[in-house]
């Protein structure tokens, strides 16, 4: 059994694998702080695929480097929780010194890169430096799909495995497929909100805006839904706050102009009241989609999350992060920023989700022989050697 460094966790660990944002009792500590429970799924996905008995953070922000000379004896190698690191506004701190000392191998777990709308990918010399200090230190480094991939190749870092996302194979089974019921069967589907969006990466906010809303009323009118935020305060807010943080809440997002603009109308008020979910708890995520006929809509994670429970999900991309990961995954996907209607009954056929199972398939096997050739104890199946058993003769 392995003893492991995280670097960058997301949330703290309990019940050894399973991950919750920190202070998770007291929602009021983090009540007015942004944070993305998606890169808590990440993390939590990425213990319950790894054998370890011993598991400790890689400090990077303020470190003590006569600690970093203990944490040398006492682990293993490190991993990089995978998240949208490589882009031009990432700041590693101390990574550099800390990964100099260390002398651990440092495994890159899913990580991706992030295009900006316009212009070139431009890097810094910090980034390229871990890059370098990553692919040197292990056999592979695994990335999201093939946009990273290149990205690392341009660097000159070749020793690249596409992976995808460990919240994909959370449940481990090999086996898992998804099959879709009758249309008409669906009744309670999840919508995935990212309502806080960036111009950085997203081409035109008012299109992304007026296309969210008007999909979440669309899907409110035809099912059961509930709407799944994933860490803004606002959403928050409405969910666990007091009265008051409610009302404050409500008027913060009636007083931004793109909100109120092109988002918050009379039916999308009610619906946030009465519809919305949010949790600081990762497995409260699952045991929510667990109960849905179909989840879909703009969080790249929150829609993995239902996919890897064999609950079938359409992707809406609008960056260059979640077309990758639909692209890896061969995800039903509409951009929103295409000009054609969205129609559910386009996306609900069999053929393109047997496109999804076998992709997911192909790349649980890599992600298996990711974790294998770079000398990782883990919890997947080697599907190739299952399959080449030799079959018993039956009398």
């Amino acid at each position: 059994m392995a003893r492991v460094l995280v670097m960058i966790p997301s949330g703290e660990v309990y019940d050894h694998d399973c991950v919750r944002w920190y202070n998770y009792r007291d929602v009021q500590k983090s009540i007015n702080h942004y944070h993305n429970i998606g890169d808590a799924f990440v993390f939590d996905s990425s213990l319950k695929l790894m054998n370890f008995d011993k598991l400790g953070v890689l400090p990077i922000a303020d470190p003590k480097m006569e600690d970093i000379d203990r944490l040398r004896e006492e682990y293993d190698y490190v991993f990089l929780r995978g998240s949208n690191y490589i882009h031009s506004h990432m700041d590693w701190r101390n990574t550099v010194a800390v990964l100099k000392r260390l002398k651990l191998p440092v495994l890159g777990f899913g990580i991706g890169a992030q295009a900006p709308v316009k212009g070139k990918l431009e890097l810094s010399e910090q980034t390229k430096t871990v890059l370098h200090m990553m692919a040197d230190s292990t056999t592979s480094i695994g990335v999201r799909g093939a946009y990273t991939a290149q990205v690392l190749w341009d660097l000159g870092i070749t020793n690249v495995r596409i992976v995808g996302c460990p919240t994909a194979f959370r449940a481990n089974n090999p086996n898992m497929r998804i099959k879709l019921p009758a249309l008409e069967d669906v009744k309670n589907v999840g919508v995935t909100l990212r309502r806080e969006v960036s111009p950085a990466y997203a081409q035109d906010i008012k299109r992304y805006l007026t296309f969210h809303r008007d999909l979440v009323k669309e899907l409110a009118n035809r099912f059961d839904v509930t709407l799944m935020a994933q860490g803004e305060p606002e959403e928050k807010k409405l969910v666990f706050g007091t009265d008051v943080q409610k009302q404050e809440a409500m008027q913060a997002l009636k007083d931004n102009d793109w909100v109120k603009n092109w988002y918050l109308d009379d039916t999308m008020e009610k619906l946030y009241r009465e519809k919305l979910f949010y949790s600081d708890v990762v497995s409260d995520y699952e045991d929510l989609v667990r109960t849905k006929d179909c989840v879909l809509g703009y969080r790249l994670h929150g829609n993995l999350m239902a996919l890897s429970n064999g609950v079938p999900s359409v992707y809406f991309t609008y960056d260059s992060r979640t077309v990758e990961f639909a692209e890896t995954y061969q995800i039903p996907s509409y951009d929103v920023f295409s000009q054609k209607d969205f129609v559910l009954e386009d996306y609900w056929d069999q053929s393109l989700f047997d496109k999804f199972n076998r992709a997911w398939f192909q790349t649980y096997r890599e992600m298996q022989t990711f974790l294998s050739e770079n000398n990782i104890d883990h919890k997947m199946t080697d599907v190739m050697a299952s399959q080449n058993q030799p079959q018993r003769k039956v009398a």
